[in-house]
Parts: C-alpha cells; sequence; structure tokens
C-alpha cells in the first residue's frame, strides 16, 4: 500500500464502540472484529480489484457524560500495517463498564468522529464510520451541562444529518460527504431508525432491548467496498 496511482484509495475508518456496562457479553466479539478488520477489508478489496493506497483506523470508545468518569476516549488515527501493535493496543484497553439510564452519547461520538482529522490524499478517498451499540441514543446536548461535555457540538440530529452532508459550516473538518460512509450495528429505536433518511447510512439493526445479537462485519465490510 504504498503508490499514488490513480485509482488507488485512501481510506479512513472511524470505530465507535459502545463501552457501557450493557456490553459485556458481546465486548469482546466487536473488539476481536476490529482488530481483524484490516486484513479482512484488504482481502474484500483485492476480490474487488480495488488497490489500497493507504488504510487508516481511530476508535472512539464512549459511554455517558455526567456519570462516567471517561465517557469519550477518542485515539489517533493508526496507519496499518505500520502501527498495528498500537491499534491493538487501544482497542485492547476498552472495557465494557459503567453507562447511566438506557441510551448513551452515541450521537456525540458521530459528530466527534466528523471532526476528525480526515485524509485528503489521492484521488479516490472515503471516510467511513463503523458504530457499534446495544442501545438507543441520548438526544444531542441533553448532558451539556456536564463539565466534560465536548464544546462545538452540533444543537441537535438534524445540525448533525447537516454535517454528514457536509452542509453546514459549522463543522470545522477535511470530512467530505461524497467520501462519507456510516455502517452502524444498532438497535431497531431511535434515533438509528430516524437516521435511515440519511444518505450512504447503512443500519444493521437488532431487536430493541435484545443487545447485539450478531455482529455481521464481514457483510459490512463487502457492503462497504461494494460501494466504493
Amino acid at each position: 500500500m504504498n503508490g499514488q496511482q490513480m485509482g488507488e484509495y485512501y481510506v479512513d475508518i472511524v470505530m465507535c464502540i459502545d463501552a457501557t456496562g450493557s456490553m459485556a457479553p458481546i465486548i469482546d466479539e466487536v473488539k476481536g472484529n476490529a482488530m481483524s478488520f484490516y486484513q479482512r477489508f484488504l482481502d474484500a478489496m483485492e476480490e474487488n480489484d480495488k488497490e489500497v493506497a493507504q488504510l487508516r483506523i481511530k476508535v472512539i470508545s464512549f459511554r455517558d457524560y455526567g456519570c462516567d468518569d471517561e465517557p469519550m476516549v477518542e485515539s489517533e488515527f493508526f496507519t496499518l500495517p505500520d502501527q498495528t501493535d498500537a491499534f491493538k493496543a487501544f482497542v485492547s484497553s476498552i472495557e465494557a463498564r459503567g453507562g447511566g439510564d438506557g441510551p448513551e452519547n452515541a450521537l456525540e461520538a458521530i459528530a466527534l468522529a466528523l471532526k476528525s482529522d480526515w485524509t485528503t490524499g489521492g484521488s479516490r478517498r472515503r471516510h467511513a464510520i463503523l458504530m457499534f451499540s446495544d442501545a438507543p441514543a441520548l438526544p444531542l446536548g441533553e448532558r451539556a451541562s456536564s463539565a466534560s461535555y465536548p464544546a462545538g457540538m452540533p444543537a441537535d440530529i438534524a445540525q448533525l444529518g447537516a454535517w454528514w452532508e457536509c452542509t453546514d459550516q459549522t463543522l470545522s473538518s477535511t470530512y467530505q460527504a461524497k467520501a462519507g460512509r456510516l455502517i452502524a450495528f444498532v438497535p431497531n429505536a431511535e434515533p438509528w431508525t430516524e437516521i435511515t433518511t440519511w444518505n450512504r447510512y447503512w443500519p444493521a439493526f437488532s431487536p430493541a432491548g435484545t443487545g447485539l445479537e450478531d455482529v455481521d462485519i464481514q457483510s459490512a465490510i463487502d457492503l462497504m467496498v461494494g460501494s466504493f
């Protein structure tokens, strides 16, 4: 993955992982999928005769503002395979614990993902977000009174959608809407059902209240690669 040729892809992926206590039954599977993602993604790209010039992965683990001492932990982008050890160490450190009420601060995680320092390299770029959560999400701003709540968040889900489409200039980021992909392993509940109107969003729903019954990461990879 060292070329600069036309047709090669520069791919950034942000994995948003719910790290609250309710994820304990499946957190090891999610972490295992994250750590095996690199090779499986490359294999899928090769099978589709698509070349990757650069692949970077960033991880955001989230809980609840106002309830947890680490409501949001954000890594840097790891360039793979060069930084594989650092990437795996970060993923391995994620523990399922804490959480307040049922909904989590997942929408803030998406907003932070969109504010990332996305790649601007190459002629073909992809800016993908993978969401893993077994719960509904809190409305944006509901925990804004918490001292640790991040500045510069969208006011509501409509503004977050405008960030996703790059129609709101308050998003200061290198994110590009045409490069954006959002694949979510989430319950069949709001707001995940509400944002099905978003472009380039593919949810894999589990029945609400049952947790994540299945995380078929290979299907997500195939879907992502097929959309390139």
